[in-house]
């Protein structure tokens, strides 16, 4: 019917005709975009420079004990600031997580958008990386990473620890909020009264899980 005349065509073939030429194109749909739903949620951390690695390494944690799937990428730097301000060794961090990558390996699965993944989160977030992610350079894997999260519009959590920031730093994070990621700043409540410091851990891996849509009971919430 497609290579006839519609002038040659009898009614009930030109009614055909009208509503198969005014049919619109089918577009895939979103789920077929996303991962299976009987897998395990897949999650990559990204740790940076900055100071306040226990947060990745509570958030890998509780990641493992809820069974998600963890891609880790450590910078070099992430690594010597880790072994000043804790007790786990680099080798101990990397048994948290079910897969890890090294920073520069481009070739990695998590360099390419095709390589799915249901968010990514950058904890504790350099200056650095929050520049290099803003300007979309993507010169290491964790600001590569990031890229493909923005790219594709899938949870991106830049949990930076930096106090005070500079304007630029303020409008590199300002650019990756307009680009779609989240961030949230390293800086816990006190409503729920911590008693130490693993309560104040306890509460930003809490909201981080809340982002990423895991149900949790990392501190007591308000109200409750």
């Amino acid at each position: 019917m497609m290579g006839r005349n519609p002038s040659s065509m009898t009614g009930s073939d030109r009614k055909r005709y009208s509503l198969h030429a005014r049919r619109p194109i089918r577009l895939m749909r979103k789920s077929s975009m996303t991962r299976a739903k009987s897998t395990r949620p897949r999650i990559a951390v990204g740790l940076c420079g900055a100071s306040g690695a226990q947060y990745g390494v509570e958030l890998l944690r509780a990641l493992a004990e809820r069974e998600v799937e963890t891609h880790l990428i450590v910078s070099r730097w992430a690594d010597a600031v880790m072994r000043t301000e804790t007790d786990t060794t680099l080798a101990e961090l990397e048994d948290l997580a079910e897969v890890t990558h090294d920073n520069h390996d481009m070739a990695a699965s998590l360099s390419s958008s095709s390589f799915l993944v249901d968010g990514m989160v950058i904890i504790p977030a350099s200056v650095k990386t929050v520049a290099e992610i803003a300007g979309g350079s993507a010169g290491t894997l964790i600001a590569r990473a990031a890229d493909n999260m923005l790219k594709t519009r899938r949870r991106l959590i830049v949990c930076i620890r930096e106090t005070p920031i500079s304007l630029p730093c303020i409008e590199n994070l300002r650019t990756i909020m307009l680009a779609g990621g989240i961030v949230a700043p390293l800086s816990p409540g006190f409503y729920h009264r911590p008693a130490d410091l693993s309560d104040l851990y306890a509460f930003m891996v809490g909201k981080v899980l809340d982002m990423l849509y895991i149900e949790n009971s990392q501190f007591r919430r308000w109200g409750e």
